[in-house]
């Protein structure tokens, strides 16, 4: 079964100088504000594309480790990911970092690595942003 999840926008005044708001309304989970110096300089307690984006992608990376772990005979106990989204202002994204620190018993550390490799391609934000050079450290914790 397909699933379709929405967020909103409202956005006022010009790039420079306005500012808007970002609303998750699948998960009513919240709104956010968002502005061009949130998003190019310094936060300052809003959020930006960027950051949804890193989000989305750890999130996503997490769930497809986890699944290929469990498949494989060797479920998690935990997976710490970060995801790191660079943008360049005039240019847009350059790259992804991705680091994930996993608990997980029996397997090597080399086993790790290449499940979360596979992870890495397989995942659907990953595969969404194909556009982008992604880069992956993973280790056992």
């Amino acid at each position: 079964m397909a699933t379709t999840r929405t967020a909103q926008t409202v956005w006022q005044g010009s790039l420079m100088e306005g500012s808007g708001t970002v609303e998750l309304q699948s998960s009513g989970v919240g709104t956010f504000d968002v502005s061009w110096p949130s998003r190019a300089e310094q936060p300052g307690g809003k959020t930006s594309p960027e950051e949804l984006i890193a989000a989305a992608h750890s999130s996503c990376f997490s769930m497809a480790l986890s699944n290929g772990l469990a498949k494989a005979g060797n479920p998690p106990t935990t997976l710490n990911t970060t995801a790191e989204v660079t943008f360049k202002p005039g240019t847009g994204i350059t790259q992804i970092a991705i680091t994930v620190v996993g608990t997980v018993d029996g397997l090597s550390e080399e086993q790790f690595v290449a499940a979360a490799e596979d992870a890495k391609a397989n995942c659907p934000v990953s595969q969404a942003l194909q556009a982008v050079p992604i880069s992956l450290e993973a280790r056992l914790g």
